[in-house]
């Protein structure tokens, strides 16, 4: 039986062969990580915007809602907005907070929706430099 002895600078074709794979798993697992790493970090802070634009739009609405048209009240007792009064108080909260919004009055509701974005961290490095949000909240005018 013949032994065949290999020098330690030589490798066989096999070898050769499959040089650079374990680079190219190593660069889809670390792109799948920060992919990863970057829905959970920039969801968790879109979702925490997200959270004070519905908070901002639902104050924006209420604060609306609580401008009533007296005249109406006192004579018959109805409930209704004074609109122009409601929607310049409803701006007013909004740009407070320094949010774009629309605001829309009805005879008995105020409805506010905003617009803002929230920038990525990680989410950058794949090309995705922002997230678009939107809150909508309405409220109705009540009796003081």
């Amino acid at each position: 039986m013949k032994t065949v002895k290999q020098s330690r600078g030589r490798r066989s074709a096999r070898a050769r062969a499959d040089d650079g794979t374990v680079s190219a798993y190593t660069l889809i697992l670390v792109a799948a990580v920060l992919a990863f790493a970057g829905l959970v970090l920039d969801g968790g802070l879109a979702i925490s915007t997200k959270v004070q634009a519905v908070s901002d739009a639902q104050s924006a609405a209420r604060a609306g809602a609580r401008e009533l048209d007296v005249a109406a009240l006192r004579t018959n007792s109805v409930i209704r907005l004074d609109p122009v009064a409601a929607e310049a108080t409803a701006r007013q909260w909004l740009a407070r907070t320094g949010l774009a919004g629309t605001v829309t009055v009805t005879p008995d509701t105020v409805t506010v929706t905003v617009t803002t974005s929230r920038r990525t961290q990680l989410l950058q490095l794949l090309g995705l430099r922002s997230i678009p949000i939107t809150a909508t909240a309405t409220a109705e005018a009540v009796r003081p």
